[in-house]
Formats: C-alpha cells, structure tokens, sequence
C-alpha cells in the first residue's frame, strides 16, 4: 500500500481515483479526517477488504465504486484471485450497505459478458460506475435544492437544514447524497444553515461533514444527537436531510443508527424529514425493511473509546469506560410513514412501494 500525505485539497477532488500505470486505486483515509488529509492507494485485493472493513472508505456509494475496482484489480494478469474468491472477500466487509453488491453484481455481469477479457471488462465498469455516481448525485442536488429555494422563498431566511452522520462528498465521488442539495444552495447564493449532528460512535458528523462544510464555507454547527429533538421543538430547523445505506422497495430507510429518533423528532413537529439516495442504494428485493434488512453490528471498542488530539496535537484513542459490556448497532430503520420524500436522481419520489415501482420502470 503506498501512502502520500497532501496538505492542501481542492473541492473540486474526488474520494478516489484509479491510475492505470500502476494499476491502482488513490483513496482519501477518511480515518485520518478532519485531523490530517492523506491519500492512500489501494492495490492488492487485501486492501480493498481492509480500506472497506476498516471504514477508511465508508458511505453507501463509495463503499460500492470502492468495491468494483477492488475486485476489477483483482484480476490483474498473474493474480492468484478468481473473480467468484474476489467477489466473496468483498462482499463479506460490511453486510447493510446494498450499494457494496450492486455494485459488485454490476462488475460480474460486465465480465461474464467478454470472458476473454475479464480485467478490462471489469476496470471499464468500475470506471462507469464512478462516471455514473458523479452525475447522478450532481442531479440529487440540483431535485434537492428545490425544496431549500421553496423553504427559503417561504420564509425569506437563511434556512435551517439538521443531518445525519456524512452523506457529503466524502461518501460518494463528488458532491454527496445529503449535502449534494446544500452545495448546491450555495452556488445558487441561498443563505443557509446546518445542523450537524456528531454522530456516535465514530462521530462521522463531526469528524467528516463538519469538515467538508468548514472546507465549503458553509455555516454550519455541530451538535450533540440528542440536540436535535430540542432544536425542532423551538423552530430552529426548517427541514432535515439524511442519506441511506440501503432503502427497500416499500420506501423503508436504512441508515446510521440514530436517524430513526430524528424522523420520529422531525414528524412530531411536523418538520419536512427528506432522504436523499441513488437508485442504486434501493434494494428492490426487500419489501419490508423493518424486518429484512440486515443490521450490522460492529465492535464494542468503537463505543467504548473515543478519538480525538491531544494539545500537542498528537492523535489518540481514549477508554470511556473499561468495566461494562457495549453494544453497537451501525444501523436503525426508519419507517416509510416517517418519510417526506425520497430525493433520486430521476427526481423526488414518495416514499411508498407504488412511487418506487414506477421509479423502477425508468431505470
């Protein structure tokens, strides 16, 4: 694995990028973040496994172009990898993110259509797939921040906007998911304001979409996740945006464990309570996600420690509590009924099994 620290970015980077010369894969390490900036590339298979496993790459979309390339790579001349061994190892790293299988289903179908070809089959693909993402979460925006103008229209303020966990840039190739809308606000020049929640355990709210937001010039404030529930009763947030690790054909909402409590929040106080997502994150053969999406369950040291510098600016990891049993759950469901609207690249669709169906048809 080959690592070069950057000390500058550019909004206009993207999350990864392949170099054909050396036939490698250029990450950012997002567990580095909001700390240091440093790109890592990713080459053998195990990288991949790890990069994915280890949350160095993470958020529903990258996760799944991460994935492809890992497993196009992996059959490089002389590898000793078979695409089906390729497929398995990734596949296994995280078990809730349904973009980590379409994607990888997308790479298969790409090689066993010219066989005699099998890597540049599979590297074309994954390349399609990153183009892909670009677009489509550039056109989330450009649905979403319809719904901010209209806010904005409404009340001739800077608005409000409460969100999740990272559904920015840093989750896909460019723009992001949930914050794709709210760069695009800013383009547009509509004063805006976002609520950002810290998002426990591994605090992607505060290590990541603060980051990106401070990075952008956006206002912004982070919060602990049990502010928000309080901020909505008090009229200090016009709407929430969040993204999905995985939606099921009824409209159902995986996401970040947490997000769950703030539809609930959000539909008490009648606060619009949107989530924003690719197609390609929707699991046409789940109907029922309360009940049929895996949740993933990772280790009890991200609970029980957290991160962080210290006043030399040394980073360190810190026991919270080193005598009780943990559990972490990475995901919660949030119920269709507690949906406004699903914001897609075809557009803004209900979050109901009929509107999806009829979503399906134009993919």
């Amino acid at each position: 694995m080959l690592i070069i620290t950057t000390p500058t970015h550019s909004l206009t980077d993207t999350t990864l990028d392949y170099d054909p010369e050396t036939q490698s894969l250029w990450i950012i390490d997002q567990t580095l973040l909001p700390h240091r900036y440093q790109r890592i590339a990713l080459i053998e298979l195990t990288d991949f496994c790890h990069a994915i496993a280890s949350m160095q790459v993470r958020g529903a979309p990258l996760i799944g172009i991460t994935a492809a390339f890992g497993l196009a790579l992996s059959l490089r001349p002389n590898s000793p990898h078979s695409a089906e061994q390729a497929y398995q190892a990734l596949l296994a790293t995280r078990p809730t993110a349904i973009n980590l299988r379409w994607a990888l289903d997308k790479v298969m179908s790409a090689i066993k259509a010219q066989p005699q070809d099998a890597f540049i089959a599979a590297i074309t693909m994954a390349q399609q797939l990153r183009a892909d993402d670009i677009d489509h979460c550039a056109a989330i925006g450009l649905h979403g921040v319809d719904l901010i103008k209209q806010q904005y229209q409404q009340k001739q303020r800077s608005i409000n906007i409460l969100t999740h966990c990272n559904a920015g840039w840093l989750a896909t190739i460019r723009w992001g998911t949930a914050l794709a809308p709210i760069y695009k606000a800013q383009q547009l020049g509509i004063p805006i304001h976002v609520w950002v929640d810290e998002t426990r355990p591994r605090n992607q709210g505060a290590h990541l979409t603060a980051w990106e937001l401070q990075q952008a010039g956006i206002p912004h404030t982070l919060i602990c996740d049990n502010t928000g529930g309080h901020l909505m009763q008090q009229g200090m947030v016009d709407m929430c945006i969040v993204g999905s690790d995985r939606t099921s054909a009824n409209g159902d909402v995986c996401n970040k464990i947490g997000t769950y409590l703030k539809a609930l929040a959000a539909h008490d106080n009648q606060i619009p309570f949107y989530v924003a997502l690719p197609s390609s994150t929707i699991d046409w053969q789940i109907s029922d996600g309360l009940s049929q999406i895996p949740i993933e369950q990772r280790h009890s040291d991200e609970v029980l420690t957290i991160s962080g510098v210290d006043e030399q600016g040394v980073a360190r990891s810190i026991c919270i509590n080193s005598h009780s049993p943990a559990a972490n759950y990475g995901f919660d469901v949030t119920p269709a009924r507690l949906v406004t609207g699903l914001i897609t690249e075809r557009g803004i669709v209900p979050a109901n099994s009929i509107a999806l169906a009829a979503l399906r048809e134009q993919l």
